[in-house]
């Protein structure tokens, strides 16, 4: 089962593939992904790497959590899920509308 990490404060130029090969040392990468700013085009400094197993995930976490690359210490972390239904969702609560007894 594969394991999806958080990576933070990751140097501007970093790539895709410079980020799968960075973690490549402690396993298998499924995938790696480093985010930019839809707006500007900018990376915003973070990203995601997706690991074969949990053990390799573990693995890649004390290997790479406080390394400086680049001059940025990297933060290595499993990532959280996105939660669903959150704060933002939906119009729940009791029936609107008019109070009983009104004719």
């Amino acid at each position: 089962m594969s394991v999806k990490l958080y990576v933070g404060n990751l140097p501007q130029e970093m790539t895709d593939e410079s980020l799968k090969e960075l973690f490549s040392e402690a396993g298998h990468v499924a995938s790696a992904k480093v985010i930019f700013d839809r707006q500007t085009g900018q990376p915003r400094g973070f990203g995601f790497v997706e690991m074969e197993s949990k053990l390799e995930a573990q693995k890649a976490i004390s290997m790479i959590n406080g390394r400086n690359v680049s001059g940025n210490t990297l933060k290595v972390n499993e990532a959280r899920q996105p939660q669903r239904g959150g704060p933002r969702g939906g119009f729940g609560g009791g029936g609107g509308g008019r109070g009983r007894g009104y004719r």
